[in-house]
């Protein structure tokens, strides 16, 4: 991903219901829950952990029992430490107090207790980076030390790698074009960070490496689920042995390879997202929400949702049309929907849509720029399919100025769609002689679109007559 270009629009949930979520977090919850276990007898080691003979106790405070009780005390108690629930009070006594951000969590206001949880989620997702216990063990040398040769292990290409596949996860969840909140496969997320997007056909290499991301990544998010930023159905275990079972044994049933849920699932939560939309932004990526520009100018709406998908577009102009009387709001739309400036055709589309969901409580404002030269195609085009009969007739040049409009506002929103495609062929089959006149047409786009019909159109012949008229338009502009 690049920090240049914004990312696409993410809805959150209200803050109260996500702070509520980060609350019931099994991994949170539990460190909250030792913290104010925590006092003047609690001991801990150098290093802040907890004694070992205090981890039955802490497994017992937070009700938990079986063989990996201590280790999820354990788990809970690092996380307190790192966040600041508790502080060490003396080394050499190790002994420990509650700390300042127990009380944020407690009882700060919700974007506090979003606070501490990012905390927790930045120590869960570093711990996730990290080998696990036995090949950390494996490693080790006869004086107990970590050989980090032998574990072919760079913290920062792992962490690298990890944050590479929460952006294509982040990325997945907010694009239209994605599964939205519905899960991603495993295999799928490995393989958008280790195929080329060149590569037709992956190799055997190639998807031997993928195969090793994906159980690496079913690891990972074992341990980022409990903080509550993912929802994972790991790989089934019995898929490798089934798999064993088939080779040994040609009578046994087959793995189901079409069944992609038994390579492991996993999707964000709401409160997932907003923890990745909060590191996106800290590390420099403009990652909008839906109804930050609610409360701004119509041109900031206006220019700020152009690069937006149709659904996150709409959602954005409800929201500031929620907030504004619609006669006044349509005449900032029409205002700010003027302009010569390579934004403007999309501004224009914005607003046509933005009027659209006025209504009929817009047509004063309409009315009022059916003479404007940039505004009063829009006008009658918005009038016409409102079902006005007295909409006056557009002379032929506002017909052809507000066509390369009309085209050069789809291509900044959408490149080259099918969609437009077909606009093009049909506006050359309807119009004999289209690009004969289109090329006189006074539009500071009408080179860059009729170079783009030419581009776009099926027709060799017809498109050899399109990039002629741009070439004529581009010259006529520059002479």
């Amino acid at each position: 991903m690049s920090d240049s270009s914004p990312l696409p629009p993410v809805r959150l949930h209200p803050e109260a219901e996500l702070a509520r979520d980060a609350l019931s977090t099994p991994l949170l919850s539990r460190a909250a829950r030792l913290a104010r276990w925590a006092g003047p007898d609690t001991r801990v080691d150098p290093g802040g952990q907890l004694v070992e003979e205090q981890l039955p106790a802490a497994a017992e405070v937070l009700g938990l029992t079986g063989d990996d009780a201590t280790a999820y005390a354990s788990e809970a108690w690092r996380i307190a430490m790192d966040i600041g629930l508790v502080e060490l009070v003396d080394e050499e006594t190790g002994t420990v107090t509650a700390g300042e951000d127990l009380a944020r969590l407690t009882g700060g206001a919700p974007h506090d207790v979003l606070g501490v949880w990012l905390g927790a989620l930045e120590s869960v997702i570093a711990d996730a980076a990290v080998p696990d216990l036995d090949e950390l063990i494996d490693a080790m040398d006869e004086g107990g030390a970590v050989d980090f040769s032998q574990l072919d292990w760079d913290p920062e290409r792992e962490a690298e790698f990890l944050n590479g596949v929460l952006g294509n996860l982040y990325l997945l969840t907010a694009g239209e074009d994605g599964p939205g909140d519905g899960p991603v496969p495993l295999p799928a997320l490995a393989a958008s960070m280790i195929v080329p997007g060149d590569m037709s056909e992956p190799t055997n290499d190639v998807l031997e490496q993928v195969s090793d991301a994906m159980m690496r990544l079913d690891d990972q998010f074992r341990l980022l689920e409990p903080i509550g930023l993912v929802v994972h159905q790991p790989v089934d275990e019995a898929l490798m042995g089934d798999a064993e079972e088939t080779a040994e044994d040609p009578a046994a049933t087959p793995v189901d390879e079409t069944d992609v849920s038994r390579y492991g699932m996993v999707r964000l939560t709401p409160l997932g997202l907003y923890g990745l939309r909060a590191r996106l932004l800290e590390a420099g990526f403009q990652a909008p929400a839906v109804g930050e520009l609610s409360d701004k100018g119509a041109d900031v709406l206006l220019d700020g949702s152009a690069g937006y998908g149709p659904s996150a577009a709409r959602a954005e102009t409800e929201q500031w049309l929620a907030r504004r009387e619609p006669v006044a709001a349509a005449r900032e739309l029409l205002a700010a929907a003027r302009g010569s400036d390579p934004g403007a055709p999309l501004r224009r589309l914005r607003c046509q849509q933005a009027l659209s969901l006025v209504g009929a409580q817009a047509e004063p404002a309409v009315r009022e720029v059916l003479d404007d030269p940039e505004l009063g195609g829009l006008a009658r085009v918005w009038l016409t399919e409102l079902g006005a009969t007295d909409v006056p007739a557009p002379s032929e040049k506002l017909v052809f100025w507000l066509t390369i409009d009309t085209v050069a506002a789809q291509l900044a929103a959408e490149g080259n769609s099918e969609e437009l495609q077909a606009l093009v062929e049909g506006l050359a089959q309807q119009h004999s002689g289209f690009f004969a006149a289109a090329w006189r047409v006074e539009h500071p786009a009408t080179p860059d679109v009729l170079e783009a019909m030419g581009r776009l159109h099926p027709d060799k012949r017809i498109a050899k007559e399109a990039r002629k008229a741009a070439f004529k338009a581009r010259s006529q502009q520059s002479g």
